[in-house]
């Protein structure tokens, strides 16, 4: 990335951070005026909580997030004719995210993918936590944090708008230790960029790692399959996994493999080879091992490119791999958005993200978070057509 690159990034995470004071009141007498960020009532829970839905829109993007779960239920960008579709698969009601969602658009904590037979050891104590995905505990557990209602505050600064939510996961949730005060902020930003703002403090020793499950389909939601989207990422090794998809430790080269798009390739040829890999995962849904390691600032991750509508998102991140899933599991069960049922491969996934299994891999990159310590994480998704 060029070192203008890094500049503009590195001041807006900085800008991010900076939003999340003061806006107990400025934030509400934005929303109250009637600009973007705006809200309306989405639903209500089993036990009459309120859901809502917050729009955001800046630089030709328009983002709408729900109050359960930070769900990104729809971002709207335009193709190479300005026309705009809705690129994030999800649902239109409450009712389905709450009893059948594959985490659409969520928020996902307090571990992003899975633990191993739902277990792990910190300063010699074993922690025992749901499991929910096979033998194994997977983003969190059967009520991580896609399940529970945030606080949302809106905010305008400067060029910026965006939403800043608010959670506390107390000590014990899901199993895990420590009370975990949690800040994520979403921010568009005057040329249509979509900023993801991680940040988190506990007062025990804990795990953690936050990332977002949008499924994407760059040709618009409920349009078919993502077969034809043109993948680039810049790593050349990746964490192969046994057959409940716990990575065996290796760090392995993508040379030779399915794995292997330092070059941009069409993801339909990649996820359906029949490598031992992708057997397992019934498609592709690994991780991958970023070249640029953990950064400060959002270093470049890959770009997605759907050529039929010329739509290009591209992805920098703080975070040292990037899970991608190939939606493998849609099965034609779930009617999204559109009212069309999604089948496989009719979305995927990037999730920026410490690797999986990390508190039981020692020569993984750490997720242990300490009291005294702040949680930090940053992922940019940039957004063009061509």
């Amino acid at each position: 990335m060029s070192t203008s690159r890094r500049t503009v990034l590195a001041g807006a995470a900085a800008a991010g951070v900076a939003a999340t004071a003061g806006l107990a009141g400025t934030g509400t007498a934005y929303a109250a005026a009637g600009k973007s960020p705006s809200r309306e009532l989405f639903g209500r829970l089993a036990d009459g909580t309120k859901v809502y839905r917050w729009t955001v829109a800046n630089g030709g993007t328009r983002l709408k997030v729900l109050s359960y779960g930070g769900i990104v239920q729809s971002l709207e960008i335009p193709d190479r004719r300005g026309a705009a579709a809705n690129i994030s698969l999800g649902f239109d009601n409450l009712d389905d995210y709450v009893a059948k969602s594959p985490y659409f658009g969520a928020l996902i904590g307090r571990y992003g993918n899975r633990i191993a037979k739902g277990r792990f050891t910190l300063d010699g104590r074993t922690y025992e936590l749901p499991v929910n995905d096979g033998p194994n505990s997977l983003h969190g557990g059967d009520k991580g944090f896609d399940k529970h209602v945030w606080g949302v505050e809106p905010f305008s600064r400067g060029s910026d708008r965006g939403l800043v939510l608010r959670r506390t996961s107390p000590d014990g949730e899901m199993g895990y230790p420590g009370t975990l005060e949690m800040t994520v902020t979403y921010t568009l930003t005057a040329r249509g960029d979509w900023r993801i703002d991680y940040e988190a403090t506990t007062d025990r020793a804990t795990v953690a790692n936050l990332t977002s499950h949008t499924y994407f389909n760059l040709a618009g939601e409920g349009s078919g399959s993502i077969d034809g989207h043109t993948l680039e990422m810049a790593a050349a090794r990746y964490t192969p996994v046994d057959a409940t998809l716990i990575p065996t430790g290796e760090l392995a080269r993508v040379s030779g493999t399915p794995f292997d798009f330092r070059r941009a390739k069409a993801i339909g040829e990649q996820a359906r080879v029949p490598h031992q890999q992708v057997l397992y995962g019934k498609g592709l849904d690994h991780n991958w091992v970023l070249d640029k390691g953990i950064t400060t600032v959002p270093g470049y991750a890959l770009t997605l490119t759907d050529p039929a509508s010329g739509r290009v998102m591209k992805m920098y991140t703080t975070e040292p791999g990037m899970q991608f899933y190939s939606g493998n599991f849609l099965d034609g069960t779930l009617a999204g958005t559109s009212g069309r049922l999604y089948r496989q491969g009719d979305g995927l996934c990037l999730e920026s993200q410490h690797f999986p299994d990390s508190p039981n891999q020692p020569s993984f990159p750490s997720t242990v978070l300490r009291p005294g310590t702040t949680y930090r994480s940053t992922t940019v998704h940039t957004f063009s057509a061509r």
